[in-house]
């Protein structure tokens, strides 16, 4: 088994890891030569230069996985890669497009030969030890070349991977997926929230946290993690409280618009995002000055 691997961040090294260990060939390329040569050392995967150095390593057809920011650095790389591919060969994109885009490339592919699945990847920094959840979409030809890795990257060969259906099925699950994902975290800290603020209980978050985890209905790997950094420190005071977005919840939130389906806790935790990157500041001051406006309250900062 062989594979092209393109792009080494976080995520696509330690899948090419992960590959390299279960006897897959990887060659991999990555825009500092100096990331892929230090990978080829520990790992003894092939180093290239140049994504055409990648492909004269592999034999055809060939598996082309793509782990690349999703936008223009995955956009640029198609650009500069197809024009060197042939019939048959598969490209994966596995970073987490947009499911419309993933489609579109599809059926721009199709024509060509050229088989395109889009790969809903899910397992953060413990999916080289742990396994990747893997949500794929595409023809099923394409996923039946593809399965002898899939089986490797999953926690188990039956286990943790769904060809989910055509080209965009795989990310548009994996869109929901951290729609989800986004409710779930919001709601866990929202209730510890709420228990950190009841002073005159003097609440051991860790030690709720810890208990939770065996037997209640809320356990799960979020309160795993939970449990953990709790048990380290519970103050979190050097933590700035800012949560960024990756875009899936933003997607997800259109796509509940676009099918006219209620999901208001999914919206509603993209928004809490929101309001912790500072995106919520001037519409409080138009409220405390509304405030003020109609009875006469102090509005804080301002000078008395």
């Amino acid at each position: 088994m062989e594979i092209g691997m393109i792009g080494l961040g976080r995520m696509g090294a330690n899948m090419a890891r992960r590959l390299a260990r279960g006897g897959v060939k990887v060659a991999a390329f990555n825009r500092s030569y100096e990331v892929t040569a230090k990978l080829a050392h520990e790992t003894g995967l092939k180093a290239c230069a140049t994504i055409p150095d990648l492909l004269g390593e592999l034999d055809k057809p060939r598996v082309i996985w793509l782990m690349l920011p999703a936008g223009d650095a995955t956009k640029q790389a198609l650009e500069h890669l197809v024009p060197l591919l042939a019939r048959g060969d598969v490209v994966v994109d596995g970073a987490n497009a947009f499911y419309k885009d993933s489609m579109k490339r599809g059926a721009a592919l199709e024509p060509l030969g050229i088989h395109f699945v889009d790969a809903g990847v899910s397992g953060g920094i413990w999916g080289l030890e742990n396994g990747y959840a893997l949500m794929v979409g595409g023809a099923r030809e394409a996923v039946a070349h593809l399965e002898p890795f899939l089986k490797v990257l999953a926690p188990a060969p039956d286990k943790g991977w769904l060809h989910c259906g055509p080209v965009g099925s795989g990310h548009f699950v994996k869109m929901v997926h951290n729609g989800i994902e986004y409710g779930m975290m919001q709601a866990f800290a929202e209730g510890l929230g709420m228990m950190k603020g009841k002073f005159e209980f003097d609440l051991d978050l860790a030690a709720i946290t810890e208990m939770w985890r065996h037997g209640s209905v809320v356990r799960s790997w979020l309160l795993d993690l939970s449990a953990e950094f709790l048990k380290n420190d519970q103050q979190l005071a050097s933590i700035e409280p800012f949560v960024a977005d990756s875009g899936e919840g933003r997607w997800t939130a259109y796509e509940a618009i676009e099918q006219g389906l209620p999901a208001p806790v999914m919206s509603l935790a993209l928004m809490m995002r929101f309001a912790s990157q500072g995106n919520n500041d001037y519409s409080a001051k138009l409220l405390a000055m509304m405030r003020k406006g109609f009875g006469g309250h102090a509005v804080k900062g301002e000078e008395k």
